[in-house]
């Protein structure tokens, strides 16, 4: 009993002095969190690019990285960025646009490389949503690759490995508006069972399905007041 409390006591302690230095934080996204040569590894396709480059997306106002919600986020907080591992695109389990393979740009397979974060902060079932992948039965071990063309197995699996992976780290998964209900409330009972939290975004305005500056504002906001108060439990 002494031995477990004592554990517990320096393990707050380790994280009230990381508080006084730089907190290592990885992004671990799709679409929403990239941008134009911040992305880890460089082979990851951006959806945000600058205001001067031919692959502008010209209906979406966001054309410098300081106007990403993840920029804002480490920014304000005070924090380092690890890396940003973002796909556009990228889906939670392997079934992509058109069913097609979504396999490599996978959260499942990407999750393996995120660095050595303090915290994770994670926006991830977007395109899940979007392409209309099945999201089957909830599975909760033993996943195998044909589970993983289903959202429920492949988020489980997700959760499970992520944990496992980095046991250090503060993980936060974030959960967009105008998303399917099955694929919501998925995630709802996905995180709770993993004890993860999940932070519901509401309000974020958008331009071509992707957020505005306001919206990116918004995210940042709503993102940093969850991590506040749960940095203070």
């Amino acid at each position: 009993m002494k031995k477990t409390l004592l554990i517990a006591i320096l393990a707050t302690l380790s994280w009230a002095a990381q508080a006084q230095d730089s907190l290592r934080v990885t992004i671990f996204g799709d679409s929403y969190s990239t941008f134009e040569g911040w992305l880890t590894p460089d082979t990851n396709e951006p959806w945000y690019w600058s205001a001067d480059s031919p692959h502008r997306q010209k209906g979406n106002d966001v054309t410098r990285v300081e106007q990403t919600w993840w920029w804002q986020v480490i920014d304000q907080m005070g924090w380092k960025l690890e890396m940003n591992n973002s796909y556009s695109g990228a889906t939670v389990g392997y079934a992509g646009y058109n069913y097609d393979n979504y396999k490599p740009r996978s959260f499942n397979t990407r999750v393996e490389n995120l660095g050595n974060p303090d915290i994770i902060l994670s926006c991830c079932i977007t395109n899940d949503s979007w392409t209309g992948e099945l999201v089957g039965d909830y599975k909760w071990a033993n996943w195998t690759d044909n589970d993983l063309w289903f959202f429920r197995p492949a988020m489980a699996r997700l959760c499970s490995v992520i944990r496992q992976n980095y046991p250090m780290a503060r993980i936060y998964f974030i959960l967009n508006t105008d998303l399917k209900p099955e694929h919501s409330e998925s995630m709802r009972v996905i995180c709770r069972h993993y004890g993860l939290p999940l932070i519901e975004l509401h309000d974020i305005d958008k331009q071509w399905g992707h957020p505005s500056q306001a919206g990116m504002k918004a995210i940042a906001q709503q993102v940093m007041d969850f991590v506040k108060k749960d940095l203070e439990k």
